[in-house]
């Protein structure tokens, strides 16, 4: 078996739950059970928890060499630590690279979660093959990564890459950071409902929350409902934006996109074409392609073990 053959474990650390995974090429291999991120006080039980499912993966699977970890916050890939996590609290200036290392006698990488997604899709998925690409997720948030000249664009301090912080109304709502109309905080799940309630009830229509999440809107509008297909619109407009933007900044090749939001297929994808391209020149629009995410909900463990085989066999895409 080849270097490049020998499976890695890859963890999706999330606000509510982390996923673990035994990956071989793009292809999750077996899974340990989900643990409950809340059950835990402090940063080194949660670490203890995570190594011993991490040992229950190799005693199936002991030929996996290194470990990668993708985290939702501010995450320095070449220190190993986590600046502060997203809905978690007391994960502030962690070492989690030295912690788990020293917990599973294994090397370990670590990596904000969007763009872990985004080196899954970069490296096997829809922008393989591409030196240029912007890939994100919608749900809960906006979880980007950024491609640039074939390599993960991290900056000074692995911060860059963070789509949905970006603003698309200077005078907007005010958001997390203290900064003003963050795309985040008008195309997330939760924003989006709450508008398209509001956009209901002036039309003199009373709905629940349940009624507008994306789901709904999307059975809503591909049955007709005007005022559904007028939120989709909306989205589309408020997304374009932001990507935009990034053409103007990056000139990539692919946008790829991912998450809940873009289950909508052609409902997003269809007007956010349009928009982007009747407000670009031709030179960025000429070869774009903006299409949908192949991974799922397994991107994250896809990516993070990814990331680590490249990181500890010397590949330069790391």
């Amino acid at each position: 078996m080849s270097q490049n053959e020998i499976p890695t474990i890859g963890i999706d650390f999330g606000g509510t739950s982390i996923k673990l995974g035994v990956v071989l090429g793009s292809q999750v291999i077996a899974q340990a059970p989900s643990i409950a991120t809340q059950e835990y006080e402090t940063p080194e039980e949660l670490i203890q928890a995570i190594s011993q499912f991490v040992g229950m993966l190799r005693a199936s699977h002991p030929e996996a060499s290194a470990i990668g970890m993708g985290m939702p916050g501010f995450v320095n890939h070449y220190e190993g630590t986590v600046f502060t996590l997203t809905n978690v609290a007391g994960w502030d200036n962690i070492p989690v690279r030295d912690l788990l290392q020293a917990a599973t006698g294994l090397p370990v990488c670590v990596e904000n979660d969007a763009n872990c997604m985004a080196y899954a899709e970069w490296q096997l998925g829809a922008a393989r093959g591409k030196k240029h690409a912007i890939c994100l997720t919608l749900g809960t948030g906006v979880g980007s990564g950024i491609i640039v000249n074939g390599a993960l664009l991290r900056g000074a301090t692995c911060s860059a890459g963070e789509l949905g912080q970006t603003s698309i109304d200077y005078n907007g709502r005010l958001g997390h950071y203290g900064n003003r109309g963050s795309l985040e905080d008008y195309i997330g799940n939760k924003e989006l409902a709450a508008d398209a309630r509001s956009m209901y009830a002036s039309h003199g229509q009373d709905k629940t929350i349940v009624d507008c999440n994306p789901i709904t809107l999307e059975k809503a509008a591909l049955n007709g409902d005007q005022i559904a297909l007028k939120i989709w619109n909306d989205i589309a407009r408020k997304l374009a934006c932001s990507l935009i933007n990034c053409c103007y900044l990056f000139n990539p090749e692919v946008i790829v996109i991912g998450g809940g939001v873009s289950k909508a297929k052609a409902l997003l994808f269809d007007p956010l074409q349009t928009f982007m391209r009747e407000q670009m020149p031709e030179p960025l629009v000429k070869h774009l392609q903006i299409i949908p995410a192949m991974f799922g909900t397994e991107a994250g463990i896809i990516g993070a073990a990814r990331l680590a085989r490249d990181t500890f066999s010397g590949e330069t895409n790391a």
